[in-house]
């Protein structure tokens, strides 16, 4: 009789304990606590005006005040700046940061290799890339020979080098898109400006974007060949924010606030030229005039938006010449779907 009545005294206690948990403990996956989001953030940047709304949220601390808003509470953001697409994909893929941008180009090719696990978060300005030379022989890409050399932030991986390519494709015959590829070096914007101007490399030729372009066509030797926008016969996308299918899904919030914070730096500068070009020079140290940088942002083919254009017309270049293995059909498949909503 003890015995029995034992057994049901801790049947009843085990029942009773399970139902007291489950009174304090969440049942279903809709009822799971939230996880907790980042406190760091590691964003990196490249050289140019193409990056003016990352450098609006370094200098106003957009991101940070954002965060605090929405109750994620203090987030700590580290900006990193690298001289190309091939750096920045290395760095995203060690674990190194958690968003990089740049050029559509190296954006593409990561999408590719990482099967999507790495995917464009955001765009960042619509802008033309320019390429300027000091051969007073080379009219337009057809004069290019073994006597000049390009520089590009990263050869055959940079947006320059691609549209590059396109340009050859164009010019030469599918065939020989890549015929342009041995006369380019690799080399960040600022170091290819000094070496087009001082007379004293081999460098002849330079595929870069504003300030850089402007700045080189100040010295009477240089000239403009074409543009990019010439070539793809309008208005495209330049350069883009990227991040991991991993930082996405474990940062909601997070990626909100980024979006957002992107969103005001774009109708901060669009609102505020002349603060926007003393931000540049300021965030930068750059010591060029701010008549120039603000004549740059009052440029109407310069425009600073988070939502992409004509990306396609790069990616379907690249899947028609194998640098990529898959083919978006169309650029919504290349971004996490935040940014359109």
């Amino acid at each position: 009789m003890k015995k029995r009545f034992l057994v049901v005294w801790l049947v009843a206690a085990v029942i009773s304990g399970l139902s007291a948990r489950a009174q304090k403990e969440p049942v279903g996956p809709s009822e799971a606590p939230v996880p907790a989001e980042q406190k760091e953030l590691r964003i990196s940047k490249q050289y140019g005006i193409n990056y003016l709304p990352l450098i609006v949220l370094e200098g106003h601390k957009l991101i940070e005040k954002n965060a605090q808003a929405s109750g994620l509470g203090e987030v700590k953001v580290e900006w990193l700046t690298f001289g190309g697409g091939s750096t920045a994909n290395d760095a995203l893929l060690s674990g190194n940061v958690d968003l990089i941008s740049g050029g559509v180009a190296p954006a593409l090719i990561l999408w590719d290799k990482t099967k999507g696990a790495a995917k464009l978060l955001a765009a960042l300005d619509r802008s033309p890339l320019i390429l300027n030379s000091t051969n007073p022989e080379v009219k337009s890409i057809r004069d290019f020979s073994e006597k000049d050399k390009i520089a590009v932030p990263s050869v055959k991986v940079s947006i320059q080098a691609l549209t590059l390519q396109i340009a050859a494709a164009k010019a030469f015959g599918q065939e020989q898109y890549d015929r342009i590829d041995p006369w380019t070096v690799a080399l960040p914007h600022p170091d290819a400006l000094v070496a087009l101007t001082s007379g004293k490399s081999e460098i002849t030729a330079h595929f870069t974007n504003e300030p850089f372009a402007s700045i080189e066509q100040q010295d009477p030797r240089v000239h403009q060949v074409f543009r990019s926008y010439d070539v793809l016969g309008g208005p495209h996308t330049a350069n883009l924010v990227t991040t991991s299918e991993r930082f996405y899904n474990n940062n909601p919030r997070l990626v909100s606030v980024i979006i957002k914070s992107l969103n005001e730096a774009d109708a901060w500068i669009n609102a505020n030229k002349h603060e926007a070009a003393l931000l540049y020079l300021s965030v930068t140290n750059s010591k060029e005039p701010v008549e120039l940088i603000e004549k740059i942002l009052n440029n109407p083919d310069i425009t600073y938006t988070t939502k992409p254009l004509n990306i396609n017309y790069y990616s379907d270049f690249l899947y028609s010449v194998g640098t990529i293995s898959s083919k978006p059909e169309k650029q919504e498949d290349l971004f996490f779907p935040k940014v359109f909503e």
